[in-house]
């Protein structure tokens, strides 16, 4: 969101932009093909849920290279199919209709599509196959072996450790900005890659290359009332300010007997410092911050706030790993493009909580899982095991530009074969070591509503940032109680 000797088939590499001009009409067929799901199925096809993104890298018009192609190659049984059940790109619209079949056991789907973020609900409802009991014994070692841990702690079940999905590509929230704009502000980036600058450091870097350049924009964000907020942009921020939703890192995955964190003075500075980047100077701000970010980023998520840095119209923006493929190009900024993860407040050392402080990238992505109801779970087992074969991975990450659960490979890899985001190898590896995962638990789909709703009133000040946390925290609490009183 390959490699030369990923897998036998002559694979030439595509950019992120041209890929989903040329994918269109493959993604189209997709779509097309999902209508009756199970009418007129062949004995071998696996129904796969994924969004038009994914859709279009599965599977390609007129032999071009695909992802089906190189599972073949890795071995899969070359009368095993994938059919794509193409489903929304929002996350809780998915998560729905991943609920209504599994509720029901229908299937198929076979394999379902799940967010890091909402994973576990489905594997404590028994709604999973247990992988560690069904995959072989090779695959699960280079699985718990090479795989990203954070992305392989929102697959496996909390209680127990098994694994119950195979994490298909991690994400990991990058700061993206112009190293030709801000040097000519008079600023040295050469180690903001390895050593990000802090929040005030990198407020008066943006304003004065905006201010220099004439541009419209400094920093752009993702700051609207959903998921996004809360998962990740706000839980970057609130972390690099030593701040926690319900205290340390060993509070995620676990609801219940925790404590509730968000009214602590870390948080609620975090949103007075955003406050300051969006007002200016103003009541419920902090001092030394500069107004850096338009007032419509409280209403942007991903494209939105992509769309003016990728224009030339801003210094800065805040997204995924897709965002440096389609920016990063030789045809966009190319090596002008400075990529980093989050500045900082608060280092490691002056953190009250474990896992706080300092730099961080929040932790995205998404898992497959196979249906229990399924009729075909030997052969969804078999795409799985292909799945995470590194040529697959890399098939993955050189059409689509989504990050191998294997973050080595990434290091591997070459900006010829797989595109910009190699170049950013390093940066990549160190936000892996400090990502920061949501708190994937049962009760996270109902308590992110809660978060991202304060924030965003935080934000946009229709609250005080105080009295948005604090509100937050007596909601949070009541939500942990009733777990509590249930015996969850």
């Amino acid at each position: 969101m390959g490699h030369d000797t990923a897998g036998q088939c002559d694979r030439s590499p595509l950019g992120r932009r041209s890929f989903l001009k040329a994918a269109s009409a493959s993604t189209a067929g997709a779509v097309a093909v999902t209508g009756c799901l199970s009418r007129g199925r062949k004995p071998n096809t696996v129904v796969m849920t994924a969004d038009s993104g994914v859709a279009g890298i599965i599977h390609s018009d007129g032999g071009g290279p695909s992802v089906q192609q190189a599972l073949w190659d890795a071995g899969l049984d070359e009368d095993i199919s994938i059919e794509i059940q193409t489903v929304v790109s929002d996350s809780a619209s998915r998560m729905q209709t991943a609920q209504s079949a599994l509720e029901a056991g229908r299937a198929p789907p076979d394999i379902h599509m799940m967010d890091s973020g909402w994973t576990v609900p489905f594997v404590l409802r028994n709604q999973t196959l247990n992988l560690t009991e069904n995959l072989s014994e090779d695959v699960l070692q280079r699985v718990n072996d090479d795989y990203l841990e954070a992305i392989l702690e929102t697959a496996r079940h909390p209680q127990t450790g098994d694994l119950h999905a195979l994490p298909f590509f991690p994400d990991l929230g990058f700061t993206l900005y112009r190293k030709d704009l801000i040097e000519d502000a008079g600023y040295d980036t050469s180690n903001w890659p390895s050593e990000p600058p802090s929040w005030e450091e990198f407020s008066a870097a943006v304003r004065d290359a905006r201010d220099q350049g004439g541009l419209n924009y400094g920093f752009t964000t993702q700051a609207a009332a959903y998921e996004g907020l809360s998962c990740c942009t706000f839980n970057e921020v609130m972390t690099s300010w030593g701040g926690a939703y319900f205290g340390g890192v060993d509070n995620l995955f676990t609801a219940g007997d925790r404590p509730i964190t968000v009214d602590e003075e870390r948080c609620i500075d975090a949103i007075r410092m955003m406050r300051s980047f969006i007002e200016g100077e103003g009541d419920n701000t902090l001092d030394g911050y500069a107004q850096i970010c338009p007032s419509a980023v409280v209403q942007w998520t991903e494209q939105e706030s992509l769309s003016p840095f990728a224009g030339g119209e801003a210094v800065s923006n805040r997204n995924w790993s897709y965002a440096i493929a389609e920016t990063g190009t030789e045809d966009a900024f190319g090596e002008n493009l400075g990529v980093m993860t989050r500045p900082y407040a608060v280092s490691q050392q002056e953190a009250e909580y474990d896992g706080t402080g300092g730099t961080v990238a929040a932790l995205g992505g998404w898992n497959l899982a196979v249906s229990p109801f399924s009729e075909r779970q030997e052969q969804a087992l078999q795409v799985l095991e292909a799945f995470a074969t590194e040529e697959v991975m890399l098939t993955v990450f050189e059409l689509g530009g989504y990050l191998p659960p294997n973050l080595d490979l990434v290091a591997e890899a070459s900006p010829d074969e797989v595109g910009p985001v190699a170049r950013y190898g390093d940066v990549v590896q160190r936000a892996s070591e400090n990502a920061i995962p949501r708190p994937a638990t049962d009760l996270w789909p109902e308590q992110s509503a809660l978060i991202y709703q304060a924030v965003n009133a935080g934000y946009r000040g229709a609250k005080s940032p105080q009295a948005a946390m604090n509100d937050l925290a007596t909601e949070l609490e009541q939500s942990e109680s009733e777990v509590e009183t249930n015996g969850n």
